[in-house]
This record gives C-alpha cells, sequence and structure tokens, in this order.
C-alpha cells in the first residue's frame, strides 16, 4: 500500500517512517467511513491509549524520581487526558488528514476534541505496532515536547487552587456563570465567567464549560496572586 501524499507528509511531521503504512491509514479512518475492508481507528485508539498510559508513567518517574504517587497521579492524568492529545494532534494538523463521512465531515469533525483525541491515541497505536515499544516511546516523547517537563503547574487544577486561595481568606468559593455561548451546535464556543465574593472576575472563553471555568479560574488566581499574594 502506497500512502497518499496529505498522509506521507504528516508521517514526516511527526517523525515516523512506516514500514506498513496500512497501519496509517487505519489509524486516521473514523467509524462513518469504515467498511469491511477499510476498518476504523478505534482498535488502534484501544491501544494507543494503554500504550501511552506506559510511555507517561515512565517519563513521570524518570522525570522527578523522588515524587510520591500523590504527585504522579494528577501529572500523569494531565499528560493522557482527552484534552492534551487533541492539543497535540491539533499542532500536527491531525485533523486534516482525517477520513470522515461527509455528515462527520459537515459537522466539524476535523475539529473536534475526541475524534482527534481517539486519531491522536490510534496513531500512537500505529507507530507502536510498526515500530515496537522504542519507536512509539520515541514518538510521544517528540510530540509531547515540553508538556512532560512542565506538568506540575499544568497539574494544578485552577478552580481547586481559586476555591482554596479564596477560603484562606474566609472568603466563599468562587461562582461561575455562563455569559455566552456562540458558534454552531457542532462546534460551540463558551464564554465563563469566575468571580469572587469581593467582586473580583475574569472570563474565558473555550469549546468546553469545563475548559472556559478552568481558564477562567487560571487567569483570576494569577492575578489574585499577583496582586494579593
Amino acid at each position: 500500500m502506497k500512502l497518499s501524499a496529505e498522509l506521507q507528509a504528516f508521517a514526516r511531521r511527526i517523525g515516523h517512517d512506516f514500514h506498513r503504512p496500512e497501519l496509517l491509514a487505519e489509524a486516521v479512518t473514523h467509524a462513518s467511513i469504515s467498511t469491511p475492508a477499510r476498518p476504523d481507528n478505534q482498535r488502534l485508539e484501544f491501544l494507543g491509549d494503554r500504550v501511552l498510559g506506559l510511555v507517561m508513567a515512565e517519563a513521570l518517574l524518570e522525570h522527578d524520581p523522588e515524587a510520591p504517587e500523590g504527585l504522579l497521579a494528577p501529572r500523569f492524568n494531565t499528560l493522557v487526558r482527552k484534552e492534551t492529545c487533541a492539543e497535540v494532534a491539533q499542532a500536527f494538523e491531525l485533523g486534516a488528514v482525517l477520513k470522515l463521512g461527509r455528515s462527520e465531515m459537515m459537522s466539524g469533525g476535523r475539529r473536534k476534541e475526541a475524534l482527534l483525541a481517539d486519531a491522536m491515541e490510534a496513531v500512537i497505536a500505529a507507530v507502536y505496532l510498526d515500530g515496537g515499544f522504542a519507536a512509539a516511546k520515541a514518538l510521544v516523547l517528540r510530540l509531547w515536547g515540553d508538556r512532560i517537563a512542565r506538568v506540575e503547574a499544568d497539574a494544578r487544577d485552577p478552580k481547586t487552587a481559586l476555591q482554596e486561595w479564596a477560603q484562606a481568606r474566609g472568603q466563599k468559593p468562587p461562582v461561575y456563570t455562563e455569559l455566552e455561548r456562540s458558534g454552531p451546535d457542532h462546534a460551540p464556543v463558551f464564554t465563563i465567567e469566575a468571580r469572587l465574593d469581593t467582586g473580583e472576575a475574569e472570563s474565558a472563553a473555550a469549546p468546553s464549560k469545563r475548559q472556559a471555568q478552568q481558564a477562567a479560574a487560571r487567569a483570576l488566581l494569577d492575578r489574585m496572586e499577583a496582586t494579593h499574594g
């Protein structure tokens, strides 16, 4: 099997030369367009999730040999969660090469977080099956880049941290309010405000309410810590 020009370009972007190109073709095939002769990426996604977990668990142990399990677990969850996988997929333009059915394509499938995350895990599995664990580990570490080094800060849940900051100063927990929802149904954008009972507030926009709340909390916490300590 010979890869299309766009898949060859994607393989170059992620830095892996496939000996079995059919694995990459399967990794980017969504169930909406699969046939018996053209399998979708769900089985590869299942495998890739486990490979990613092993790579990240090992990387975290190597990065911080003294960290206890209580610190490693939230860092691990931050690195392997769907949002992070989708971010990595977007950085390497995986959405552009996804094979989707017409309805999924028309509904913005190339930008959907869940589809991108699943396909990213499927690509990891394809590299694992094509080149072994060493190749998959090298791929993950290359694609995730400095996320591992900065995960300690990223793993700090902004909503929890903001609530702890407020309660330590005798304040009530922050309140989150949806200010606006824009965009089409298949690609909504939520604008959420985080407000302390003292009146300080920050807002943020994101594709999901959870992400918008986290971003608003982080912005407000950063401001509070900068001005009040």
